[in-house]
């Protein structure tokens, strides 16, 4: 099956840690690369985000998956002699240092081009490679506080709140595998390498483009929109409404038996509702609160107004449209078990057992890799034995 995916056949030096970089090698791996995660010892710190499950975690489960463990001390003098080995063989190289870390190994773009000119190089950091701000250490949260997102995303009380997952982190592997992706096609098509660098800090920006412009032009008050659009406490949860439109609106009063709002000056056009939308809002809350999810959703539906019920996790992945789609897959992981994997947008849904399905242990394909360049199993004994590799046999992964 890899033989059909667009990436089948190349080679990708995974350094990265977290989620941004490995997010990216993910991608690649799920369109058929053979992705190498070169990780520490120690492992990736990214398997240790929030509760831990064996030697990994949630954010290590999503985005690793389809990948080979290979764990390496760059600090060995062999260890060292392996990366740069692979780094020779790579079609790609992903890595998400601080400036300047990868060059004291030899490792960074120059060095590695000049025996492999022709490389994909992706780096990632938090601030970008220059500035005054280069060198500070950056996550999800300090970026979600420094581009403006926290005070577009603000409590009832005024305080700003983050985004509730790795937003950032996991946009930015996005953005980075749409940077990775042409380039690889341009070294196809032109024999030419490339040096990718992106930031966390680009990114968030990038993200945010519309309400970025908005704040330019329109002042730092959130704007809606649209009215009435937002999030309605109903009789047994919550449910979205977006009535914006004057129609939907107009039916959104029809079945809420409040036709004359829709016929009310203050009301029936998109900029009045603008207008008069700290009037129309607590009106309109104070009757949905007087009806159940299901009872809205299936009315509003019907009249076709954009709705949604605000659902948990366990609701989507019970839903039967979810399940038809293929939006989902379960799959067995060892060391965890049963887990869901959400499709990714365009592909097949992951079929249980399949590799591109298994997320690696810590070093369960060090041997494997390093028979795969040359070394015998008494060599990679050697290494393990002097602290140059770490090795995890296939069995004691699985336990």
């Amino acid at each position: 099956m890899d033989d059909d995916l667009a990436f089948s056949g190349l080679k990708v030096l995974d350094f990265s840690q977290g989620v941004a970089g490995p997010h990216c090698g993910m991608l690649l791996a799920q369109h058929g690369a053979d992705v190498v995660k070169l990780e520490p010892l120690d492992g990736d710190w990214g398997r240790r985000i929030g509760k831990e499950h064996g030697d990994n975690c949630a954010y290590g489960v999503a985005f690793n998956r389809g990948k080979r463990s290979l764990a390496l001390n760059l600090k060995d003098p062999e260890g060292l002699a392996i990366a740069k080995r692979l780094a020779k063989e790579a079609d790609v190289i992903l890595e998400n240092y601080r400036p300047g870390v990868l060059k004291k190994f030899g490792l960074d773009y120059p060095s590695v081009t000049q025996d492999n000119p022709s490389v994909v190089y992706l780096s990632i950091t938090g601030f970008g490679q220059t500035g005054p701000k280069a060198k500070l250490p950056a996550t999800d949260s300090v970026m979600q506080a420094f581009s403006g997102l926290m005070s577009v995303n603000r409590e009832s009380n005024g305080m700003p709140m983050r985004v509730g997952m790795l937003a950032i982190d996991v946009s930015t592997g996005l953005y980075a595998f749409q940077a990775v992706a042409p380039a690889i096609y341009r070294r196809a098509m032109q024999g030419k390498g490339k040096h990718i660098t992106t930031s966390l800090m680009e990114s968030v920006g990038a993200f945010q483009a519309a309400k970025m412009i908005e704040f330019e032009l329109e002042g730092a008050e959130v704007q809606s929109p649209g009215v009435p659009v937002g999030t309605f406490k109903a009789k047994d949860g919550f449910i979205n409404i977006n009535g914006r439109r004057d129609a939907h609106f107009a039916a959104l009063c029809k079945f809420i038996g409040k036709d004359d709002w829709a016929a009310d000056a203050r009301f029936a056009t998109v900029a009045a509702r603008f207008e008069n939308e700290a009037e129309l809002m607590p009106m309109l809350r104070e009757v949905v609160k007087d009806y159940t999810v299901v009872a809205l959703n299936t009315a509003l539906n019907e009249a076709d107004v954009l709705n949604g019920p605000v659902n948990d996790y366990g609701d989507y992945f019970k839903d039967p449209h979810v399940q038809e789609v293929g939006a989902l897959s379960w799959i067995e992981q060892s060391g965890i078990g049963r887990i869901p994997i959400p499709s990714l947008p365009g592909h097949a849904p992951l079929r249980p057992g399949e590799a591109r399905a298994h997320v690696p242990h810590l070093g369960e394909h060090s041997r494997e890799v390093l028979t795969g360049l040359g070394y015998s199993d008494g060599e990679v004994d050697g290494l393990r034995d002097q602290g140059a590799v770490a090795v995890v046999d296939q069995a004691e992964a699985a336990e």
